[in-house]
């Protein structure tokens, strides 16, 4: 980028930390899901064909984190996936990755804000009342919907005032939901027992698909990483390695959940519970209490991703904006706390209207947004590829793999393991989607085509690319 560009265009503030940045990611992946679909895994796949399918899926989020650690490393600027594939593939390819990682994150702010309501309503049973309307089934009340409607308006506004203070928020909420990992621990050691565990492996080879096709929805938000890298004040070299880090941490804490919580009642009480995780909490202290303390936790992991993530996709809006790809006015900062707001405030938006369409929006969220994710993770590992092949000198504070074939080899594994997973969701397949999550997949797609049709055709990759789609937005404008 040239220096009269750097100069003019809005920046990002540097004020993340080692551990702002490690919360970020690692929060991101803990949603709501392990509060409520722990049940279901053992259900399917058993209690080691859980742990199996999830210890499988962390090494394919590895496997494909590597490859971002690498360009992380490179790349250090907001937007993330965005930078990495139009310096390798193009503008146009770049959009789709940017636009499908962005629908990733969406759905999933989205089912934050429902699954909060979802989650108040154990604790605070005579929630819903002034009912609205019905959705697929579920009546819809006035109080329950604007539980998930506040809370977005207060996580939105807390993400404007700056990205220090959403760090902050991020890192205590992360330290609260580790305490209560550590309370399921002691908790399976004192009232868990190793019977409750049986039957090991159940549902064969379905089963295991089964739970690791939720694979992608659980382990997104790694990659907020990378798209806050613009705002972190360490090493380049560091942002790569705390990737990495941040799946092992989230495949251990799902492998520590789906164990806790099959050693304290049997699989046939747990599929039964309304929220499985929480009254198995409870039956293994014998309390109530305890099991209210468990969905606290599920709170703070529903606002630890629903914060970062909020943030990822912000980021990426800002960037694809300020290369000229989607309106300017996504790419505007606050003028005092230097925040993309515009961004944030769509995505809140959206967020704020999730809830008033029900329990039911939950699993459709969950579906549609997953293929997306994958093809994100797809473009990503062909960029790696394609710039290991043409830019071998490239400055690379982190060259995963060296400089031999090893790198190259993990770059075509996280390619063919995307376009394995991607695969699983298609019709026929053990994790075929219904046809409301294909519904919001293309109404999501649709909106992208309109904004696909403003980038140039007929850019180069490389270096300048960015630049270039920039001047031609500019050169549109003044005609």
């Amino acid at each position: 980028m040239s220096a009269s560009t750097s100069a003019t265009e809005p920046s990002l503030k540097k004020v993340l930390g080692r551990i702002d940045v490690l919360a970020l990611g690692f929060g991101a992946m803990i949603g709501f899901g392990w509060v409520v679909l722990t049940g279901g895994w053992l259900e399917s796949a058993g209690t080691m064909g859980s742990v199996l399918a999830i210890v499988t899926g962390g090494a394919i989020m590895a496997v494909v984190g590597l490859t971002y650690a690498e360009l992380c490393a490179a790349m250090p600027k907001a937007g993330g996936e965005h930078n990495y594939i139009i310096r390798a593939l193009g503008p146009r390819p770049s959009f789709i990755g940017s636009w499908a990682i962005i629908g990733g994150y969406v759905t999933i702010v989205a089912f934050e804000a429902v699954a909060l309501p979802r989650t108040v309503e154990y604790i605070v049973p005579n929630l819903s009342h002034v009912k609205l309307w019905t959705v697929a089934g579920f009546d819809v009340h006035l109080t329950w919907a604007l539980v998930g409607a506040l809370a977005a308006v207060v996580i939105t506004w807390i993400n404007i005032r700056g990205v220090k203070e959403a760090g902050l928020v991020q890192t205590f909420v992360v330290i609260f939901l580790v305490a209560i990992g550590l309370v399921m621990i002691a908790g399976a050691f004192t009232g868990g027992e190793s019977a409750n565990m049986s039957p090991w492996f159940t549902g064969g080879t379905s089963g295991f698909f089964a739970v690791l096709v939720v694979v992608p929805f659980l382990f997104i938000g790694f990659d907020v990483i990378p798209q806050s890298a613009e705002e972190v004040r360490i090493p380049a070299l560091q942002i790569g390695k705390l990737v990495v880090l941040a799946v092992v941490m989230a495949t251990i804490w799902y492998v520590m959940v789906v164990l806790t919580t099959s050693s304290a009642m049997p699989v046939g009480e747990l599929a039964g519970a309304d929220i499985a995780t929480a009254d198995a909490v409870g039956a293994m202290f014998g309390s109530g209490m305890m099991a209210k303390i468990l969905i606290a936790g599920g709170i703070a992991g529903i606002l630890t991703s629903w914060n970062s993530l909020l943030m990822g996709a912000s980021r990426l809006l800002f960037s694809l904006a300020r290369a000229g790809m989607l309106p300017s006015w996504f790419g505007r900062l606050h003028p005092t706390y230097g925040t993309p707001h515009n961004s944030l405030l769509f995505i809140g938006a959206l967020s704020f209207l999730a809830p008033f369409f029900g329990e039911e929006m939950l699993g459709w969220l969950v579906d549609s947004g997953a293929p997306s994710i994958v093809l994100a993770y797809t473009l990503v590992g062909i960029s790696f590829l394609v710039l290991r092949r043409r830019e071998p000198s490239m400055e690379r504070p982190l060259r995963i793999g060296g400089r031999g074939n090893a790198g190259v080899g993990i770059g075509v594994a996280a390619v063919v393991l995307g376009i394995g997973l991607f695969s699983l969701y298609m019709p026929g397949m053990p994790a075929q989607l219904t046809m409301e999550p294909w519904i919001l997949f293309g109404l999501w797609w649709v909106i992208g085509l309109v904004f696909l049709a403003r980038v140039p055709a007929g850019i180069p990759a490389g270096p300048l690319a960015e630049e270039q789609v920039l001047e031609a937005s500019r050169n549109r404008r003044a005609r």
